[in-house]
Formats: C-alpha cells, structure tokens, sequence
C-alpha cells in the first residue's frame, strides 16, 4: 500500500469525521496524530536509516494539501512537525531521528518571540552557558501543538551574541516552560497554537542544533522552502475544499420560481470559475516551485517566497467567492464553507505574513539584499 491510500485511509475513517468537533471544540486532533504516527507517516521525511520514509517535499506537499482538505487544523500540526523534522534529520541524535522516523516524538517549531513577532529570523530570547547547561529565556507569542508536541525546535539570540540565532531542541515537558493562556482562536481552532514561555530552561549543550549563531542559515535555507511549499499546499487543499462544497450548493440548489438551479447563473458560474482558475494557478506556481528546488534553480528562493503569499491570498478570494456563491446558507456549518472560510484567513498572517514578503519579493525583482 502507497503511503497516500494508508493516508486517504486515516482521513477518511478519522480525519475528516473529527474535524467538525475539532473546529467547534477547539481540540487537538490526537487521535489524528497518534494514527499518522503508527502509519509512520509522521517520519515522511526521516531517512529509511532512521525507520523513516525516506521521502521529500512533493510527498510532504501530497500529504499536507489532503489532510487540508479534510482538516487544516491537522494539516497545521503535521507542516510544523514535518519542517521541525526537517531540522531534527540533520542536527539532531540518532536516538531523536529514531523515535520522529517511527511516530513516537511529535515535533513542531517555537520561532516567533513577542518582542520580535513575525520577523521570526530575528529572535530576542536569549541563552546562556551557566556551568554545564545552557539556561534558555524567553517568550513565544505563537507555537503549534503547544504543550502537546513532544519538543519545540527553539529560537535564541546566540550565545556568543554572534551571528543571528541559534536553535535548540527543549523538551516540552522541561522545567521553567508554561503556556500563559489556551489557544481560542477564530481559525484553526483545533492546532493549539498557543505562547509559550520559557525562564530559566535548562538544556546540555548537545542540545544545540547546527552551530551557535548559525540558526539562521537553517531557517532561511533549509526550513523556509519546506514551510512555505507545505503552507501553500494547506492553501490548496482548503481551495479544493470549498470549491467542491460551493459547486455542490450551486448545482443542488434549486430556484423553484424559475425551475432552474443557482449553477443556471451565469454569475454564480462567473464566480466559480474565478475562483478555480485561482486555485489551479496556484498549484501550478507551487509545482514549479517544487521543480526549482529540486533542480536548484536559480529562482527558486523568489518562488519559495511567491508561493505561500501568493496561496495566502488566492485562499482569502477563493473561500471569499465560496462563501458569496453559497450566500446565507454558507453560514451553517453543515454546508461545509465556513470552517475554510475562517481557516484560510491564517496563512496570510503567518511568518512570514503576505506583507512582509511582499516586501522581500519586491526587493528580489529589484535586485536589492532581501534581508538587508
């Protein structure tokens, strides 16, 4: 069995039957999780050294735009886990890669610091040699599967106050971290992404992902073009989502002063149509983003950088269009549009937001340092 029909599988008998609790609960997903994790689908991008897949981003993109389409709470916990695990293959212990590569450890990314919000590259909690532990402070505003993921991939200043940043793997359950409030969010109601605070953290110094002051290589080179691939994937799979549920509205409605349907009108179908080639131009720019990093071309940065922003904001027009197509009954949740709706809202403002690299590929085409 592929690993898409174990996948199609789990969403089918799990995914897709919780979402509507996980939404309207704000719960995380666990049953989810734990299954994608027997399935050894949580390992996707472990090395088959490690019991992993052995397999790379178009997979993790497949994986990500389904779950999506049937839940992108679970989609969000699986990107953040799966880019974490991105790191996690190169820097960490075999014994770390061992229990990602088998479903036993659930990882996710602490990045983004209140002092420095989503400018995520540029962390202000700090980290210290005291004897033989490094003591890490700081504060997250948002981290994925707070207090459920099993170790958060943290960002510090360095400890020798040179170069950028430098990342950790703590332990979610070490002592000095807290979750200062519960994740009550408009969209994505079940990924509990919540802040998280940590003061006096101690870690040994193997702890240490890559070099000291190196984090930002990691972040920009090696993690930024598999978030922002798999984000837009999650963009994708919501755009499907509506659009099928939309489509099935239109067709099925029935104007019986007229004896036709809602898809009789032409600017219903105007609307869809909008809407779908939206969402295909999409999936063509996130294809060909994939191509220009497996050929390592020399666009592929800006197409890193143009296919989350532009997901984003085809995601907020396309379940925008679904939700005027569908009028007042898309405001129950039985029709299915809302819940996208108010999912697809996200990415936009998600490190780094539409704005922010709207900037940085504007400073790209003008051939200016993009973070000079």
């Amino acid at each position: 069995m592929s690993y898409l029909q174990t996948l199609d599988t789990i969403v089918t008998t799990i995914v897709l039957p919780a979402a509507p609790a996980t939404d309207r609960d704000a719960q995380f997903p666990r049953a989810a999780i734990d299954a994608l994790g027997q399935a050894g689908l949580l390992g996707l991008v472990s090395s088959k050294d490690v019991g992993g897949m052995g397999l790379g981003l178009p997979e993790a993109a497949q994986l990500i735009e389904r779950l999506a389409k049937a839940c992108p709470s679970t989609a969000m916990i699986v990107c953040m886990h799966l880019c974490a695990a991105t790191v996690l293959e190169r820097f960490a212990s075999e014994t770390v890669r061992r229990d990602v590569a088998c479903g036993r450890h659930l990882s996710t990314l602490a990045w983004s610091d209140n002092g420095s919000r989503s400018h995520f590259w540029a962390p202000v909690g700090t980290a210290r040699q005291d004897g033989d532990s490094i003591v890490i402070d700081g504060s997250k505003s948002m981290v994925t599967a707070a207090g459920e993921a099993d170790s958060y991939v943290w960002s510090t200043a360095p400890v020798a106050l040179e170069g950028a940043s430098t990342l950790w793997l703590v332990d979610s359950k070490s002592a000095g971290l807290s979750e200062p409030k519960a994740f009550d969010g408009m969209g994505l109601r079940g990924n509990r992404s919540s802040p998280i605070s940590a003061t006096g953290v101690r870690v040994a110094p193997a702890a240490m992902l890559g070099v000291d002051g190196g984090g930002f290589d990691i972040m920009i080179g090696a993690v930024l073009p598999v978030f922002s691939t798999l984000i837009a994937s999650s963009s994708l799979g919501q755009m499907d989502a509506v659009l099928e549920a939309a489509c099935a509205h239109a067709a099925g409605s029935e104007l019986e002063h007229l004896g036709s349907s809602l898809a009789e009108l032409p600017t219903i179908r105007a609307y869809l149509a909008r809407a779908r080639i939206q969402a295909d131009m999409v999936r063509t720019l996130r294809d060909d983003t994939l191509a220009a990093l497996a050929a390592n071309r020399p666009d592929a940065m800006l197409r890193v950088m143009q296919v989350k922003a532009a997901a984003a904001e085809a995601a907020l027009e396309v379940t925008d269009s679904a939700m005027r197509v569908c009028g007042g009954a898309a405001f129950r949740k039985d029709v299915g549009i809302e819940r996208y709706f108010r999912d697809a809202r996200a990415a936009s403002v998600m490190a780094p937001t539409s704005d922010v690299l709207f900037d940085f590929i504007g400073k790209a085409v003008c051939g200016m340092p993009v973070f000079g």
